[in-house]
């Protein structure tokens, strides 16, 4: 069983929430008319992709530094 400590739990509940917003956010933006304004949404989406990527890449090497313990 892999061990996955609280780091990597937390790292991957941040990655599933940032990745949820990048989601909301194509979906706001297709809808026509952004609740939080297009400039806004767009920032959001910009701003939640590079994010989930780092995020999930962080959680996939806390787990591989703790496989090695």
């Amino acid at each position: 069983m892999t061990p996955i400590t609280v780091k990597s739990g937390i790292l991957l509940m941040l990655c599933c929430i940032t990745a949820i917003a990048g989601v909301g956010s194509v979906f706001e933006l297709s809808s026509g008319e952004p609740e939080l304004g297009s400039l806004t949404t767009g920032i959001i989406l910009a701003g939640s992709l590079p994010l989930t990527a780092v995020l999930f890449w962080a959680a996939v090497q806390d787990t591989k530094a703790n496989q090695q313990k």
